[in-house]
């Protein structure tokens, strides 16, 4: 056993970083970004991490991602204000350049399996950080290659959320696998670049009222105490990560609390016990309302459809609502039912509701009470392989209270759990999501 879970340093060879350029010239353009792609809420980058049994050429990967950013070549431009309004971004399509940086650690791959369940602050060694004023001067792609001593890899990768969303930073992963095993061949899916099929009517038509989001407005004295903001409440405090692994058998089990009344999907009964437990953990005010968001992918309820190999941002976040008391106090059905009421009212005239009332920027995304869940384990990023075998590992390179449900690699019907708390009550939270039975399992808690 590890006596630390800390990583040891990363040292760097050569001239590091380098910017790898598209290999041959590509468009010169301003790209426009859609109000789903600009909202201020997606203005980080996904980190991915990577861990692979048998390292692969660095040249290769180099090449390789040359060749990639031709086809993805706003990725290889950098962030901007737009001239026309400094409230909206747009990307210079300028052939910049990725960052790659390539570097070593005193460390084997069976060694970082044992911690990589739970991240911490020192996986931040495994990703070249770019120094820049804002995070507009970051570039939307930065990677590094860390080659271990057993002759192993782990490749981290931050892709701009702007540019990107989950689908879509899979289908650029999966482009440049791609290239590396078959240099010469033509991409299994052609990107499509333009944002213009997202763009909102004029005028903007907000026909429903959107949950998910709330004005922006200073901080006003007249709210009662008893609304407790838990986002700042969460980010006042050391934070550590909960990870919890639901097997197949599992999730049936949770499941079963459901039926015969009401079916639903492994996402839907993961994601309402998820945040039954949390809510049920942080110990809230009962009469407070809190709000799940979760992502919906809304590429295939356009109409007309977004065209295939669309990468931008295609999801809205679904929002159920529920009072704690209520929450805690029923049984698993009324969350399921929730999240599934949030999902079918994702329709073609809600997303473009929703496009349109983005463009009063006064509005932001409602994190002051919301448990957010982003799901990477139906998007194919554990399929990831560069030539030398798929990953023994992969999730993101942080922790945060936004909560990811992971894939689990080798087993397709399992979900991992992640998501950081105060560390005066995981124990509390983990316990609530593994102790739990075909009845209550929240009655019988440890105070």
């Amino acid at each position: 056993m590890l006596r630390s879970q800390e990583l040891p340093d990363c040292f760097y060879s050569g001239n590091n970083p380098v910017l790898i350029t598209p290999s041959s010239p590509t468009p010169n353009h301003s790209l426009y970004l859609s109000n789903l792609d600009d909202q201020n809420f997606l203005r980080f980058s996904i980190k991915y991490l990577y861990l692979f049994r048998k390292s692969v050429s660095v040249d290769c990967l180099k090449l390789s991602l040359s060749r990639v950013l031709v086809d993805y070549y706003p990725l290889a431009g950098r962030l901007r204000k737009s001239p026309e309004n400094d409230q909206k971004l747009e990307v210079e399509c300028n052939g910049e350049g990725a960052v790659f940086a390539e570097g070593f650690m005193d460390f084997t791959a069976e060694e970082f399996s044992q911690i990589f369940t739970k991240p911490n602050r020192t996986f931040r060694k495994l990703l070249y950080k770019v120094e820049a004023p804002s995070f507009l001067d970051i570039p939307p792609l930065v990677v590094q290659v860390t080659n271990l001593r057993c002759g192993g890899m782990i490749l981290c990768t931050a892709i701009n959320h702007g540019l990107c969303d989950g689908v879509g930073t899979s289908q650029f992963l999966q482009a440049w696998a791609h290239l590396v095993t078959r240099p010469n061949s033509n991409l299994p899916i052609t990107p499509f670049h333009y944002r213009h099929v997202m763009k909102p009517r004029n005028p903007p038509q907000v026909t429903f009222s959107h949950p998910t989001f709330t004005k922006s407005k200073p901080d006003n004295p007249s709210i009662s105490k008893t609304d407790l903001n838990i986002c700042q409440y969460l980010q006042s405090q050391p934070l550590v990560p909960a990870s919890i692994t639901f097997n197949s058998s599992e999730i049936l089990n949770l499941k079963r609390q459901c039926v015969p009344s009401l079916k639903c999907t492994t996402f839907e009964v993961v994601a309402s016990h998820t945040w039954r437990c949390w809510v049920k953990s942080l110990d809230l005010p009962s009469s407070n309302k809190v709000k799940l968001l979760f992502s919906v992918n809304i590429r295939k309820k356009l109409d007309p459809e977004i065209p295939q190999g669309y990468y931008g941002n295609a999801f809205v976040l679904g929002c159920a609502e529920a009072v704690v008391k209520e929450l805690v106090e029923n049984n698993l059905h009324g969350g399921v039912k929730s999240v599934q009421h949030a999902k079918s009212i994702v329709t073609d005239d809600y997303v473009k509701s929703t496009v349109d009332h983005l463009e009063d920027k006064t509005i932001k995304t409602d994190l002051s009470c919301s448990l957010v869940i982003s799901q990477w384990s139906k998007l194919g990023l554990e399929d990831l392989d560069f030539g030398e075998g798929k990953a023994l590992q992969m999730g993101p390179l942080t922790s945060d209270v936004y909560c990811l449900f992971l894939p689990v690699i080798g087993d397709c019907d399992a979900v991992r759990v992640l998501v950081s708390m105060p560390e005066s009550v995981v124990n509390k939270f983990e316990y609530y999501m593994t102790e739990f039975s075909s009845h209550d399992e929240l009655q019988n808690a440890p105070c």
